[in-house]
C-alpha cells in the first residue's frame, strides 16, 4: 500500500483568530525611535508599542516583547500578532498584555545582537528599551517576571531564549519559533547547559519545521538543535511544548499556531 510523503516544505492557512472581527476592542499602536544605546552604540532602531484596548494605567499589565518586531506586527504577514492580542484578551484566553515590538538594530547588526548566547541583550532589554517604553508613553507594567514573556523567530528564537535564561528574575515565559541554536557563535551550549544546571522557573514553547536549515545534514542542523534544546528541558522537568511543522525556515507555520501558542505560554 502506497502512502503520500511530503519531500516539501508545506503552507499552513491560517484561523479565525488570526483575522480581525467585528465587535472585538482593538488596540492602538504607539512608535518611537531608538537610536540612543549605550550597549549597541552606533545603532537605530524602531520600537512599536502594542497598547490593548482593555488596558487600565490602574492595573500594571502584562508584559511581551518581540524580537524583529516590525515582522509580527504587519497585519500582512504570518505572524499578525496585533489582531491575535487582540482577539485573545478580549476572549480572556491571556492576559490585558502591552506588547513591546522591537526590530534589530541597523545598520546589520541583527545577528550581533540576536545570536550570543550571553546576557546582553536582555540588558538592553531591560536597561535601555523597557525604561523608555515607560517614559515615553506612561504605562503600567508589571514587574513580576511571571507575567512577562518574550518571544523570537529564527535568531530571534534563540535570543528569546537566551534572555529568559540570563534573566529569569525579568522574563519566564519563552516563545522561540524556528530558533536557530543552530548558528550560536561557538556552538549550542543549551543542551548540556539546561541539564548541568538547576532549572529555572521557565516555561518554555518551541516550535520547529522538520524542512528548516540543514534539516537532513549532520552539522549546523536547526531542525534537529531544537529538538535536542527541547529534550534537556524534557529531562530537566521543565514546563515546555514543541509543535512540530513540515514547513521550512519561515514564519509561516509559526503564525498559524501563534493563537495556540499563548494561549499554552498564558494559561494559569
Amino acid at each position: 500500500m502506497s502512502r503520500d510523503v511530503e519531500t516539501q516544505p508545506r503552507t499552513y492557512q491560517h484561523g479565525p483568530d488570526s483575522v480581525p472581527h467585528d465587535g472585538i476592542p482593538r488596540g492602538r499602536i504607539e512608535r518611537f525611535t531608538w537610536d540612543a544605546s549605550g550597549i549597541y552604540p552606533g545603532t537605530t532602531r524602531t520600537v512599536q508599542v502594542f497598547v490593548p484596548a482593555q488596558y487600565d494605567p490602574a492595573e500594571p499589565a502584562a508584559l511581551m516583547v518581540f524580537q524583529d518586531g516590525g515582522l509580527y506586527l504587519d497585519p500582512g504577514l504570518d505572524m499578525r500578532a496585533g489582531t491575535v492580542f487582540d482577539n485573545l484578551i478580549a476572549e480572556g484566553a491571556m492576559p490585558v498584555t502591552i506588547g513591546v515590538f522591537v526590530d534589530p538594530g541597523q545598520p546589520g547588526n541583527r545577528n550581533a545582537e540576536y545570536d550570543p548566547a550571553d546576557s546582553r541583550y536582555g540588558e538592553f532589554l531591560l536597561h535601555e528599551i523597557l525604561p523608555a517604553v515607560r517614559e515615553r508613553f506612561g504605562l503600567a507594567i508589571t514587574d513580576d517576571p511571571d507575567q512577562r514573556a518574550i518571544c523570537g523567530g529564527s535568531s530571534g528564537g534563540n535570543c528569546a531564549f537566551t534572555v529568559a535564561w540570563e534573566h529569569p528574575d525579568a522574563f519566564r515565559r519563552v516563545l522561540a519559533f524556528v530558533a536557530s541554536f543552530a548558528q550560536i557563535p561557538g556552538g549550542n551550549p543549551y543542551p548540556s547547559l539546561i541539564r548541568s544546571t538547576p532549572a529555572k522557573p521557565l516555561r518554555v514553547f518551541l516550535q520547529a519545521n522538520r524542512f528548516d536549515l540543514n534539516h537532513d545534514e549532520a552539522e549546523l542542523n536547526w531542525y534537529s538543535n531544537n529538538l535536542l534544546v527541547d529534550a534537556a528541558l524534557a529531562e530537566r522537568g521543565y514546563d515546555h511544548r514543541l509543535v512540530l511543522g513540515d514547513g521550512g525556515h519561515s514564519p509561516n507555520h509559526g503564525g498559524v499556531i501563534l493563537p495556540d501558542a499563548l494561549r499554552w505560554l498564558w494559561r494559569p
